[in-house]
């Protein structure tokens, strides 16, 4: 089993790497099935986003597109190599699941745990999988609680899974830098 992780900002470049480094897994005989999160119902936008990442996709891929958190992982063959498209999306449904009425910690508590449980079930998959996940927290702090709340579970989420990945990288404009070669502590410079 291997874990590799991407992230980085929005079109950066990560699922294009993703992608790529699925093919060539599939080139050597790697089953793959891409996971999917998200509903574009009322969002041209988003929707565009989805059908540009579905032509773009290999004919070879199964895709599977899923309609909650949790159950689409019953659909993934431990042996196929899975891309999780991406964890961002995957926390955003988490949210919409706890429903609009949940109170700050209820949200938070079933945010962490969502996101605790995945991290888990990866790193305990016996097939290999690639996690393309997003980098949330560079930007203005969210005005509202509940981004706040996203911007801070998928940090902590984004965390556990690059300590525990075989491989990582952060897309930056189109470019990847090996976070495993970078280091986990900072240093006093020499003089």
């Amino acid at each position: 089993m291997a874990l590799v992780v991407i992230t980085g900002a929005a079109r950066s470049g990560k699922s294009r790497a993703a992608q790529r480094l699925a093919s060539a897994r599939a080139l050597a005989g790697a089953q793959v099935v891409v996971a999917v999160f998200g509903h574009p119902e009322g969002d041209a936008g988003f929707a565009g986003r989805i059908e540009r990442h579905r032509r773009d996709r290999p004919q070879g891929f199964r895709t599977l597109e899923a309609a909650d958190s949790r159950s689409w992982r019953e659909s993934v063959d431990v042996e196929e190599l899975l891309v999780v498209e991406c964890l961002g999306t995957l926390a955003g449904l988490v949210m919409l699941e706890a429903g609009a009425d949940a109170d700050e910690a209820n949200l938070e508590s079933a945010l962490d745990s969502a996101l605790a449980e995945f991290v888990s079930w990866v790193a305990h998959r016996r097939g290999d999988t690639i996690v393309v996940t997003n980098e949330t927290g560079w930007g203005v702090v969210p005005a509202y609680p509940s981004g706040r709340l996203f911007r801070d579970a998928l940090g902590r989420a984004n965390s556990a899974l690059v300590t525990i990945a075989d491989t990582s990288y952060l897309a930056l404009n189109g470019r990847l830098l090996d976070l495993g070669a970078l280091p986990c502590d900072a240093t006093w410079p020499s003089e």
